[in-house]
């Protein structure tokens, strides 16, 4: 390899480098974002479909709704990630997963740009 090809090899990868860096800083929201509220860490769920939610109505996917271990069933949240946000409303229990706060109904996720995330931070304000 000559001089020439290595400056060159090492001008792509540092060109990969850089155009990564700038793609991650732009898909990832940042923790120092303004939030008024709180973080927490959410997931989607959307599969459950037809299924009864924990107040006793049925789960659909494309409804602005939220599960929660213990806000009271009613509560409005504005959820913000990546700039986006979305008010749901709590009807369901859960997650029951280790480090995580709020699942969001598929429509929600979606709605705020977290669906090929699956799991994200976002700001929690009750409204």
């Amino acid at each position: 390899m000559t001089r020439h090809d290595f400056l060159i090899l090492n001008l792509v990868v540092a060109v990969i480098l850089v155009a990564t860096f700038f793609f991650v800083m732009a898909t990832v929201p940042s923790r120092a974002a303004s939030c008024a509220g709180q973080w927490m860490t959410a997931r989607w769920y959307g599969a459950e479909s037809g299924n009864r939610t924990a107040d006793g109505s049925y789960f659909d996917g494309s409804q602005m709704i939220a599960a929660h271990k213990s806000l009271p069933f009613g509560t409005k949240l504005r959820v913000s990630y990546g700039g986006k946000s979305v008010t749901v409303t709590v009807r369901d229990r859960g997650p029951f997963i280790k480090g995580r706060q709020l699942d969001l109904s598929r429509a929600a996720a979606a709605k705020i740009g977290m669906i090929s995330a699956g799991v994200g931070r976002v700001c929690i304000e009750r409204r």
